[in-house]
Parts: structure tokens; sequence; C-alpha cells
């Protein structure tokens, strides 16, 4: 119970779909930025394409799966994100901002870091090394200058995603430090303690991300093992 009385309940926020595939591409992008640094362009290319595969599940996971990981019950408009953000910096009690799933700013987050990674891997698959030996897949669709521009901009928005990574973990701790709310927890067992409510969140069957995993791996790997 709250210092306004009202009662707590521990409540499922998220699937394990959901949860594996945050993880999947935390685990991966840090592969991928330590194997970009040294050169081990083999194994930068396999975690790359393991983003890739984690983004798209996400993506689609973000309009058939459970009821907190849709887009539609997470992202919002301007006008709701102003106004979030007016509560968040005055003095409203944590309850009042207390959320299920995403809050509009963990939304915009969640949106922005989506299409940076898919860009990401996107430019990488047409990326040209300066010697042109470690090329992305596709690299033979292009000219080496064109792939050296694609390589250009691959590491231009890695240092993008670098700086959301950063206002990211910023606002992690703001929430943890300032408002008194953990976020990782929740992304770890998949539970939260939030106010008592009738309206629990709904999830899908797990085969349904089954079938969607196991689409995306077959795809990835047709599409990347063609030779056009």
């Amino acid at each position: 119970m709250t210092a306004n009385g009202a009662m707590h309940e521990r409540v499922r926020v998220w699937d394990f779909p959901t949860r594996l595939a945050h993880w999947t591409i935390v685990i991966l992008f840090g592969i991928c930025w330590w194997t970009g640094e040294t050169e081990h362009m083999h194994w930068h290319r396999m975690a790359g394409y393991g983003v890739l595969g984690a983004v798209l599940f996400r993506l689609v996971w973000g309009f058939c799966g459970g009821e907190t990981a849709r887009f539609r019950s997470f992202v919002r408009g301007p006008a709701a994100t102003f106004q979030y953000v007016r509560k968040l910096l005055g003095r409203d009690g944590a309850d009042s901002l207390s959320s299920i799933g995403h809050n509009p700013l963990g939304a915009l987050s969640i949106v922005f870091m989506l299409g940076l990674l898919l860009t990401q891997t996107m430019l990488g698959l047409f990326a040209v090394d300066v010697d042109g030996v470690a090329s992305g897949p596709f690299a033979r669709w292009v000219s080496f200058e064109t792939g050296r521009r694609f390589a250009h901009w691959h590491a231009a928005n890695f240092n993008l995603l670098l700086v959301l990574i950063g206002v990211h973990l910023t606002a992690i701790g703001f929430y943890r430090f300032v408002r008194k709310e953990n976020l990782v927890p929740a992304m770890i067992h998949g539970f939260k303690w939030h106010v008592r409510s009738s309206n629990a969140p709904y999830f899908v069957p797990w085969w349904r991300a089954v079938l969607l995993a196991a689409g995306i791996v077959i795809g990835l790997s047709l599409l990347l093992n063609t030779r056009w």
C-alpha cells in the first residue's frame, strides 16, 4: 500500500518473447561493437544478422504479440507525451505516472531505437570495407564508392545509436533514483508491482512467437545465402 492508500499487486507485464528479443538485441549489439573494434568481421557479420533478426521479430511482435508488446498499446501522440513530461517534471506521485507497459517517453525510445537498429543492419548489408575485403553480403549489388558510402553511414548511424543508448540509460537511472521506480527487473522476470486493477494485460500463445521466429530465421537464411 502506498502513502495515498492505493493497493499494489504483482502483475505480469512483459511476455517471454518480448524480454528475449530485448536482451538478445542488447547482447548482440555489444558483440557487434566489440567485433567491429577488433576487426573480427566474420563474427561482426554474424552478430549483425542476429540483431537484424531480433529487430524484425520485435517489429512484427509489436503487431501480433501480447498487449504490452503491441505498439498500439504504448505509442502515444504529441499531446499525450507532452502531458506525461509535464507530470514527470512536476510533483506528481509515482502512482500517477506508473503504467503497465511502456510510458509515452519509453515508447519514443523504443520506436527510435528499433528504427536506428534496423537502419544500422540494413546499411551494413551493403557496406564495403576500405580494402574491399570485409563487405556486406549485398555489397556486390553496388559500386565500390557506393559501398564505401554505406560504410560511412553505417559508422555515423552507430554514433547516433550510442547517443540514444546513453539517453536510455540516463532515463533508467532517473526513474530508479528520482522517481523510485526500478524498470530493469521487470524486463528480466516479466513482473512489476502496480496499482491494483481489474484490467490485467492479455498475452498470446507461445507458439505464435515460435512460428514467427522460425519464419524470420528461414527467411533471412534464404535471403542472405542466395546468389542473385
